[in-house]
């Protein structure tokens, strides 16, 4: 939550046929380990393990990919108190998400959270009914407003990742995505006014505050 390291865990089930023919990483000889197939030659007890061997043996040898003792530390020190973050980007995501539907100049607003979502089900069976920290709209103004509201915030920092302690905003059509035309950008399920938020842990009234100045500019730009 504070973005001071890169890492991340790989979960796997050991459920997924890996023989069936459409990963040829899996299905292929595997010429490094004298032709191995990893979907196909492992022994039956060990083949639902196919993924998580392969993952465990080739990255390593080839990227490095274990974890430096740094960015375990980092880590450990932000999961200590995730728990509490995430009741904050919860309750706040709610917040914000209730305060744009009320807004004149913001066409939708999608949060788990909100009860006419479309994933409001999915959001109480998954995530307990607390919706997250992302929170989606569409401003008024097409494009141009969308790059107004990004311009005129103060607090609210613009970047492109998520899930920062910090809340931070995008506006995916002029930055992103700007190298697609409009058409590939909503095949993509991009409009042009729509802003991502990311909703961090600060007090709910800097965070509105923030964002209704920024909303007016944007609308007299």
């Amino acid at each position: 939550g504070h973005g001071t390291g890169i890492g991340g865990i790989v979960v796997d089930a050991g459920t997924f046929d890996w023989a069936a023919g459409k990963h040829p990483l899996y299905t292929e000889e595997d010429t490094s380990y004298g032709g191995l197939r990893w979907g196909i030659d492992l022994p039956e007890p060990l083949s639902p393990l196919a993924f998580i061997l392969r993952m465990r043996t080739v990255p390593l040898r080839n990227l490095g990919s274990a974890i430096a003792p740094d960015n375990s530390w980092m880590f450990l020190q932000g999961i200590e108190t995730l728990p509490l973050r995430m009741e904050r980007h919860c309750e706040n995501s709610l917040s914000v998400a209730k305060f744009l539907k009320d807004q004149s100049s913001v066409e939708w607003v999608r949060f788990p959270g909100l009860p006419d979502d479309p994933e409001y089900e999915k959001n109480r069976k998954y995530l307990k009914g607390k919706g997250g920290s992302l929170v989606v709209f569409e401003l008024k103004g097409g494009a141009a407003a969308g790059k107004a509201f990004i311009d005129s915030l103060k607090m609210i920092s613009h970047v492109a990742n998520v899930g920062d302690a910090k809340t931070l905003a995008i506006n995916p059509a002029t930055t992103t995505h700007s190298q697609m035309n409009e058409e590939e950008q909503r095949l993509c399920g991009i409009t042009p006014g729509m802003v991502r938020l990311s909703i961090g842990i600060e007090t709910i009234d800097d965070i509105l505050d923030d964002i209704d100045q920024a909303l007016g500019k944007a609308m007299d730009a």
